[in-house]
Formats: C-alpha cells, sequence, structure tokens
C-alpha cells in the first residue's frame, strides 16, 4: 500500500518531516511534457509535490527520444498528457492531477491556473503566442512563474514574481514579429550567450525554420534548477533570485553567469545582442 510519508523518506534532512508534509498540499502547472515539462513534472512527483495541472495537445514520436521523459517505444503515438500521467501516478498514486489534453489556450487558461501555488514553463521554445498569455496570467492572478530553458549542455534560469519584473516588462516583445520575439526570448535567457562555445555545428541551430539541437542534459539541469526554485518558493525557505536576474549554467564549459538586466530589453548589452543575433542569421 502507498505510503507519502515512506515513500519520500529520504528527502527527510534535506527537508523536514513538516516540510514534506506541507509539499503534499502544493499544487504546479506545468504546460508542455515533452523536453523539460516531463522532467519537471517526474522530478517535483519524487519532492512529494502532491498535485499538478498538466497539459499538452502532442504525441510522443521517434524524434524526442533523445530528450524527452517519456519517449520510448512503448509511448509512441501516444499523448504526452496521458503517459506523463500514468508515470507521474505510478510514483504516487495519490496525486491530485488534472489533466488539460488541448493544451493551454485562451479559453481554458483560468481554469489551467485555478488553485495553482506556482506555474512551470514546460513549452516549446517556438510556442511564444501561448507563453506570452500564461505568463500575462500568471502575472494577473500573482502566481510566481518559473521558466527553466534547456540550452545546449545546460540551463538558464528566469523566475517571474509576483510584484517584481513581469514577463513582458523584461522581454517586452509587445508589437515585436514572430522572428523577433523569439530573438528576445533567446538573447533574455542567455544574454552572455555561454551555451555557444560547445556548439559543433552552427548550422542545426536556425530559429528561422524553427529548428534547433537539443540535449539530454540541458533537460535534466532545468529540472533541477525548476524544482529546488519551486521547493524554496513554495515553502519560503532560501533566496530565490527574481527577474530581471538570470542564472545560466552551462554545464560544457562549467562556467555560470549570473546577470541583472533592470532594464530588460531595453539594456544596451542586450541591444547589442540582439544585432549579433540578427547579423548571424542574415549571413
Amino acid at each position: 500500500m502507498f505510503d507519502h510519508s515512506q515513500a519520500f523518506t529520504r528527502n527527510i534532512g534535506w527537508l523536514t518531516e513538516a516540510e514534506l508534509a506541507a509539499l503534499s498540499t502544493r499544487r504546479i502547472a506545468i504546460a508542455g511534457l515533452g523536453g523539460v515539462g516531463g522532467s519537471h513534472l517526474l522530478t517535483l512527483c519524487r519532492l512529494g509535490i502532491g498535485g499538478f495541472h498538466i497539459a499538452d495537445f502532442d504525441r510522443f514520436e521517434l524524434v524526442n527520444f533523445n530528450r524527452q521523459a517519456g519517449a520510448s517505444m512503448s509511448h509512441l503515438g501516444r499523448p504526452k498528457v496521458e503517459v506523463m500521467a500514468e508515470m507521474a501516478l505510478d510514483i504516487n498514486p495519490t496525486l491530485a492531477l488534472s489533466r488539460f489534453a488541448e493544451g493551454i489556450n485562451e479559453g481554458n487558461l483560468d481554469t489551467f491556473l485555478s488553485g495553482m501555488d506556482i506555474y512551470i514553463d514546460g513549452l516549446d521554445f517556438f510556442a511564444m503566442e501561448a507563453r506570452e498569455q500564461v505568463f500575462a496570467a500568471c502575472a494577473a492572478k500573482g502566481i510566481p512563474a518559473i521558466t527553466a530553458a534547456p540550452l545546449g549542455w545546460g540551463v538558464s534560469l528566469l523566475t517571474f514574481l509576483p510584484g517584481a519584473m513581469s514577463f513582458e516588462d523584461y522581454f517586452q516583445m509587445a508589437g515585436c514579429s514572430p522572428a523577433e520575439r523569439l530573438g528576445r526570448f533567446m538573447v533574455g535567457l542567455s544574454p552572455e550567450a555561454l551555451q555557444l562555445g560547445a556548439l559543433v555545428d552552427p548550422t542545426r541551430l536556425d530559429l528561422a525554420r524553427q529548428a534547433g539541437p537539443s540535449t539530454p542534459v540541458g533537460c535534466e539541469f532545468c529540472a533541477a534548477m525548476a524544482a529546488v526554485t519551486a521547493v524554496k518558493l513554495l515553502l519560503g525557505r532560501g533566496t530565490v533570485e527574481a527577474a530581471p536576474t538570470s542564472i545560466h549554467i552551462d554545464g560544457f564549459s562549467m562556467r555560470m553567469a549570473t546577470l541583472s538586466r533592470p532594464l530588460g530589453m531595453r539594456e544596451p548589452a542586450m541591444q547589442a545582442a540582439l544585432a549579433r543575433l540578427a547579423g548571424a542569421h542574415r549571413t
């Protein structure tokens, strides 16, 4: 028979018994269950989080095998939301789990975020319209929102907290073309572009074609950083750096950059990075 306190007892020591019990009452929303979203869900399950709203409209394909937690031969062609729900419930059958098989949209966003303590972004890198909508809704509802983006062999972390700089204030995407939005998202996540030093074939990174390479290492970095940040917020223990501060860790070079950009994309350094990115994609 399943017992929450026994199943997750090895977390005690890094968590107190009272904290583990508290996490069992917390609820987290995750949109996107592919590269990072599936790893977010399973990591948070094993930390003892008690409930989730999960959303994804996609199905597992062979090209997902290099990085996605639910991608396997037995899951080919199956809906990601159903596979990941089964995997999560196999870890904790007492989870309060709601599935949004149509993904997130304007029609279900209120329900998706209802009762949630935190939102964690697992959307595809190129799904900017949906991402902007959900971060705006989180800001309006006072829900902390975390994005941990897999960049090569590492992660870039941005946390948007109620009362602090918002997603739109930081990235300033209003009025931008789809290509400009992607460029701003890339630069805003990674002002120092630490990941590019390990990119051996730059032709595989093409924002115009919405194509880019990935690694499972980056996804697991994301799950770790997002989970630590979520636990800090849920338990009110430890310091969380909110936007406009970004944290980028590149595992290949073993370098880390923690940067604050109070003016967001208006910062001269950000504008220079945008110009470099635009120039690279023109050549």
